[in-house]
């Protein structure tokens, strides 16, 4: 692990563990290079990563706040939601309209003459291959949908409709690229990838999308506390 990766992580714990910073503010970088024994430019790129990803707020001449709210969010951050949006693009492969399917009906509580969007697309992040990501919406919350929307970003489409997201439902699972995966990332078939399914809310309960991805290069942190009534079960469970 990087230097400034390794403080990004320790200042991420000593924030979670609720240490007393004076005021909700971090340390001057002076003094975090002196804790740290490395530079003030390395101090500086371990806060550009807690401040992209929404951890801290920099007020010019006062320093780093916490940003109290962030604590809130079991997920931390990701590969890609430590990304600002203009490192990160997407070229379309398939973008189509068709008649709802039968798991799609059921899913999007649909009826059976009704039509959902289908796109395929990839999406690079500092020009690179990253995600091969298969998305689903349904055409009666979203008619006109057009290629720029997908693009660009599909939860900005979403807000812009006057919808208001919820939460998300998300599956992870170990894989391995295939051929047509690899040529589209230009990557070699076999290596590993993450596959990342999810359902996508709205906050009066309709799911608004399900997206399929492929991640080449996924990594993820989460701040996840300890459920004892689960450890208990399962405590049980292994007794039987």
């Amino acid at each position: 692990m990087k230097k400034k990766d390794f403080i990004a992580q320790d200042l991420l714990g000593r924030i979670y563990q609720q240490l007393s910073f004076v005021n909700q503010k971090l340390p001057p970088e002076r003094e975090l290079a002196e804790s740290y024994g490395v530079s003030r430019h390395t101090i500086r790129k371990a806060l550009e990563k807690l401040l992209q990803i929404g951890i801290i707020s920099v007020q010019k001449g006062s320093g780093a706040f916490i940003n109290q709210q962030t604590k809130n969010n079991p997920l931390i951050y990701n590969s890609l939601t430590e990304k600002h949006y203009d490192q990160i693009n997407s070229k379309l492969i398939l973008f189509r309209k068709r008649r709802v399917q039968l798991e799609e009906k059921q899913t999007f509580n649909l009826t059976d003459d009704e039509y959902i969007w289908e796109f395929h697309r990839i999406r690079f992040v500092d020009g690179r291959g990253t995600q091969i990501e298969i998305s689903k919406l349904p055409c009666r919350y979203f008619p006109d949908l057009k290629q720029k929307n997908i693009e660009n970003s599909i939860q900005q489409y979403v807000l812009s409709k006057g919808y208001e997201i919820s939460h998300y439902l998300t599956q992870y699972q170990a894989v391995a690229i295939n051929r047509q995966e690899s040529e589209l990332l230009k990557c070699k078939k076999g290596m590993p990838a993450m596959k990342i399914i999810n359902r996508c809310f709205l906050n009066n309960g309709a799911i608004y999308a399900i997206s399929e991805i492929i991640d080449i290069h996924y990594t993820c942190t989460y701040i996840t506390p300890f459920n004892k009534p689960n450890f208990e079960l399962r405590l049980v469970d292994d007794k039987k």
